[in-house]
């Protein structure tokens, strides 16, 4: 018997990928028909799908309208003080708990995603899995779920960090940092890579955005 929920499941994650994906941008509109037209859906896992996402705060009203909704300089700021702390603690876990296996993926990882140095968009889909990667080699599952409530906060930021010039090679290189104290099982030395790689990240958003207020100003 097919599981009555699934085309609601389905309708969610398609929504998602394509917010995440930045196909849905910050502000914009989702409107119910265009969406079951484009993702081959009914309107009513749709619809169950947008309430879902509405209950998330990853959309927000305007009037009747649901938008893609944004993050403003706070929530922005409290969003990087909880994803360090939680990403910090993923990497002491995985310094404990990764299989040899898993250490191997991390490294074969920032070695893959050198190539993809001048491409913002590529680096950014293979830094969510990098980080990804670290959540699941935690081995905490309640852990692994608060990370992608985050995660998926993130994709409401407009752009990405990693499309300042310079910050593709820098943040593999911290990458390579989080990999190495992990392998050598320095739960210290992971949970402060970790910490200095998003602090970085964060720095660098902040004058991406300090930038875009001065050519727009």
């Amino acid at each position: 018997m097919q599981d009555a929920r699934s085309p609601q499941k389905d309708a969610y994650a398609l929504i998602l990928e394509a917010i995440d994906s930045h196909i849905y941008k910050p502000g914009d509109r989702l409107v119910e028909s265009e969406l079951a037209e484009r993702f081959g859906v009914s309107r009513t896992p749709i619809r169950e799908a947008l309430q879902r996402l509405e209950t998330q705060s990853l959309l927000t009203r305007d009037g009747r309208s649901l938008i893609v909704a944004s993050l403003d300089h706070t929530q922005m700021a409290e969003l990087y003080v909880v994803r360090g702390e939680l990403e910090g603690l993923a990497a002491r876990l995985a310094s404990r708990h990764a299989t040899p296996e898993e250490i191997r993926v991390l490294r074969d990882m920032v070695e893959a995603d050198r190539k993809l140095i001048g491409n913002p968009d590529a680096l950014s889909r293979a830094n969510r899995r990098f980080h990804k990667q670290i959540h699941l080699a935690s081995h905490n599952r309640f852990l692994v779920q608060q990370l992608d409530l985050v995660h998926r906060s993130m994709a409401l930021l407009a752009t990405t960090s990693l499309a300042a010039e310079g910050r593709g090679a820098g943040a593999l290189d911290e990458h390579q940092a989080i990999v190495t104290a992990i392998e050598a099982g320095d739960g210290d030395g992971a949970d402060k890579a970790v910490r200095e790689h998003i602090s970085k990240a964060f720095m660098t958003r902040l004058k991406l955005d300090a930038a875009s207020v001065e050519r727009n100003g």
